[in-house]
């Protein structure tokens, strides 16, 4: 297994499959206009099986398909069919906004998928209306019914807290949760990609949510687990579990072995990168498995990102980028790089 100037190993790997998608959150996709990634460039089936081998082979063995939104990539179980057939790879998951999950959640499993997380930031129609600028509250619903019903193991939902906008949600959340089968994430609001419009005034930190749980529900204690997750996992007094991702107030960069592979083939270090490695131009140039491999090798050998814990140390934080740049460069959209 390689491992990155501070010893983090190269283990999961999270593949963007599309940009495309079918809400308009706001803190992910700030405007209704994009510069699409030309479809002539997205990564067939075929090149990202390649390359999941290639990256297999030097020590990754967790795959999450992200977007976009990944379910809109046309014929997606025959992709995570090709993925699940490589025995080096002992974790596939998922992560969608679940418009369409009901229909598409049992082809998934059968294909291979191990793991699903919903996004869901709402239990309010209405608030789900303002914040995704789409009405796909029921269908978002029915899809985490749909997993429910199958008896799906592992089912996860991931909420971005907002301070002034659902973080009064925070205990219907967990109620919701615990009901569903599921075990809720709660994520800090983040300055990267699309969150042009980010102030640290609007993130709920981990501390703030652990006290107001707290004071609902008595005595909550921490969950040790040995796992280079992004969460923190806790524990309330009746035995139910969440977590929360402070990736804002308390940065987990020290643990991260995560890289991120964009639909048409970037590689990213860091959630917070501005550039990455165009595994697609040495793919379609004829380069060897060898030849990626130590692209990728060199690459994570000499990796010293550290991102959010960089932006923690900023004295005078705001958004790290605007308007102007995320149309300029799509790259840099939470939509592109999925998240």
């Amino acid at each position: 297994m390689i491992r990155d100037t501070f010893a983090r190993p190269l283990r999961n790997l999270r593949l963007s499959v599309t940009d495309r998608c079918n809400l308009r959150c706001a803190y992910c996709m700030p405007e209704e206009e994009y510069a699409w990634l030309p479809r002539g460039d997205i990564l067939t089936f075929e090149e990202v099986a390649r390359l999941v081998d290639v990256f297999a082979g030097l020590g990754v063995d967790k795959v999450r398909f992200t977007g976009g939104e990944p379910l809109l990539r046309k014929d997606l179980p025959r992709l995570v069919k090709m993925i699940a057939a490589e025995p080096r790879i002992r974790d596939l998951a998922i992560t969608t906004n679940g418009i369409l999950l009901a229909q598409e959640a049992e082809a998934l499993r059968d294909a291979g998928i191990q793991r699903v997380t919903v996004s869901l930031d709402t239990l309010k129609p209405d608030r789900f209306r303002a914040l995704t600028r789409r009405d796909s509250y029921q269908q978002v619903m029915e899809g985490i019914e749909a997993v429910g019903r199958m008896g799906w193991p592992g089912l996860k939902l991931d909420t971005v807290v907002m301070r002034g906008v659902n973080d009064d949600e925070i205990a219907g959340l967990i109620e919701f949760a615990r009901r569903v089968g599921a075990e809720i994430r709660f994520i800090e609001y983040m300055d990267v990609g699309g969150a042009t419009r980010w102030s640290m005034d609007q993130v709920v930190s981990r501390a703030d949510i652990l006290d107001r749980l707290g004071e609902r529900y008595g005595r909550i204690e921490a969950v040790v687990d040995e796992s280079s997750a992004p969460a923190d996992r806790f524990r309330l007094p009746d035995g139910l579990t969440f977590g929360i991702i402070s990736s804002t107030t308390a940065p987990f960069c020290r643990s991260c072995d995560r890289s991120r592979l964009t639909a048409d083939g970037q590689w990213l270090l860091c959630l917070y990168a501005t550039s990455g490695m165009d595994l697609r131009k040495h793919l379609r140039d004829g380069s060897s498995n060898a030849d990626l491999a130590d692209l990728i090798r060199s690459a994570w050998m000499g990796r010293r990102d550290r991102g959010a814990e960089e932006r923690l140390l900023l004295k005078d934080r705001r958004p790290l980028v605007q308007i102007g740049e995320l149309k300029a460069k799509p790259h840099l959209e939470m939509h592109t790089r999925g998240g």
